[in-house]
């Protein structure tokens, strides 16, 4: 079994522990690598269907382009489709910063979503590279029903045994690609042949390495127009990942905050 054969195989473990524990599952599709990667491995785990809804939570600011990969590939990958919009920017806390405030209309999104929809648990497709704060997160992560996160209180997990039994009234995240890096994203699309968003590639020398809302999103500069070349150039980059991503210039309360209220 090679590196990449162990991280796919405890993915896979991870939806059919979920989904024989939880009832009531759907799976977060933010669009991205990270979500796709996601759902080619859960159509894996399942024999080729998703059997749980994928969730797209609109803010209805991302890149036409990336709503054009949705609409392609939900009816492509015969996916079980729910689209969920958010509160306008004037709900949100005007306390936080002005893109970590744009962001929070997604965690108000989702939070509605849950409700209307009864969800008991939602995979996620974070990985704790990507940011601190994302490194404090478990496998199984347990909420209060508001979609809080006490990054204080979460269960241990060592040596992959989960704790999938938590008390009446608990919300779950389920983050499958948790262990995974985003090179090891990339060489896993490259292997496994998955559809990527064109924003990805260099355009005029520059890309972007994440997406989200494209007035807070922006591109690095970059040559990489090909999966091959993003995967070498990640080999010697010192820049972060989300260095893109305005909300994670602003002070650095503000994306912790928006975590334990709930933001993917």
């Amino acid at each position: 079994m090679t590196p990449m054969d162990a991280l796919e195989s405890q993915s896979i473990y991870i939806f059919r522990e979920a989904f024989a524990k939880v009832k009531n599952l759907a799976m977060l599709w933010s669009l991205g690598k990270d979500s796709n990667v996601m759902i080619h491995l859960a159509r894996k785990a399942f024999f080729g269907t998703v059997p749980f809804p994928a969730l797209h939570v609109d803010t209805g600011r991302k890149f036409q382009e990336m709503y054009d990969f949705r609409d392609q590939y939900a009816k492509e990958w015969r996916l079980n489709f729910l689209r969920e919009t958010c509160p306008p920017l004037e709900e949100m806390d005007e306390t936080l910063p002005p893109a970590a405030r744009s962001a929070a209309r997604k965690t108000a999104g989702l939070r509605l979503a849950i409700q209307k929809h009864g969800f008991e648990a939602l995979f996620a497709g974070i990985r704790r590279d990507e940011e601190a704060t994302r490194a404090k997160e478990r496998v199984f992560s347990p909420r209060g029903l508001a979609g809080r996160w006490d990054f204080r209180d979460q269960p241990p997990e060592f040596w992959d045994q989960y704790k999938t039994e938590f008390p009446k009234g608990t919300h779950l995240r389920i983050h499958p690609i948790l262990h995974w890096t985003e090179t090891d994203i990339w060489e896993y699309t490259l292997r496994e042949s998955i559809p990527v968003i064109p924003l990805y590639f260099a355009r005029d020398g520059k890309r972007y390495r994440s997406l989200g809302d494209h007035d807070i999103t922006f591109p690095m500069e970059s040559e990489a127009a090909t999966v091959e070349e993003i995967i070498a150039e990640l080999r010697d980059t010192k820049t972060a990942e989300r260095a893109g991503r305005a909300m994670d210039h602003e002070e650095e309360g503000g994306f912790e905050r928006l975590r334990a209220d709930g933001y993917l």
